[in-house]
């Protein structure tokens, strides 16, 4: 599964491209912790089972955020009168870094739980796309067959460095367990990683040697 460290270089990417000239390390930081806040049901995971993935990982968190801001821009529009804006430019990009950074990595890898509490179901879009000479144009990431039985949080556990043990709580304290806190999985996270924070250096630089 994608570590924290590639969802955050996924946020990078976006305040490096999406800040503009508001881009400054502070406001960078503040998209890559939006990015980061999914993750955060990882630990509610401990208390109540099924809650990592699902919890902060469905899309009605950004859609909560982003209709939050839109009430605010059009009732008192508190947001622009305190921090100017820059700082309404970021709360927007700090959503998308929820959406594109927290949820879509996971999601394109083992799943999330989409649309909870309103539909409990694990999905992924985890597939591919090929052009075939005898089969014409083949995908695998929409598949509209039903899982056997359904993934949901009563069957379903992400096991993590926090939670070896998500379906057996406290057994990694009776007897040794391995806690494996992923970094980066594969080359091409490793690119991603190198992209991003790459990236957003040099932004973070230009912007400096222009102030």
């Amino acid at each position: 599964m994608p570590s924290t460290l590639v969802h955050l270089a996924v946020a990078a990417v976006l305040a490096a491209a999406l800040l503009g000239d508001h881009l400054t390390p502070r406001r960078a930081g503040a998209v890559l912790a939006a990015a980061a806040v999914p993750d955060l049901d990882t630990f509610v995971g401990l208390a109540v089972t099924g809650a990592h993935r699902a919890l902060l990982h469905t899309i009605l968190l950004p859609l909560l955020l982003a209709a939050l801001l839109v009430v605010d821009a059009r009732r008192s529009g508190r947001l622009r009168a305190r921090y100017g804006a820059a700082g309404v430019r970021t709360a927007w990009v700090a959503v998308a870094a929820v959406l594109v950074g927290g949820i879509a990595p996971d999601l394109a890898t083992n799943g999330v739980n989409l649309l909870y509490p309103v539909h409990d179901q694990f999905v992924s879009a985890n597939g591919r796309l090929v052009l075939s000479s005898e089969r014409g144009v083949v995908q695998t990431f929409v598949d509209l067959s039903p899982d056997q039985p359904a993934r949901t949080t009563e069957n379903t556990a992400y096991f993590t460095g926090v939670d070896p043990e998500p379906r057996n709580p406290g057994a990694e304290s009776n007897q040794a367990v391995e806690r494996i806190f992923p970094v980066v999985g594969s080359g091409l996270q490793l690119l991603l990683v190198a992209l991003g924070y790459g990236t957003l250096a040099a932004r973070l630089a230009e912007r400096r040697d222009a102030g």
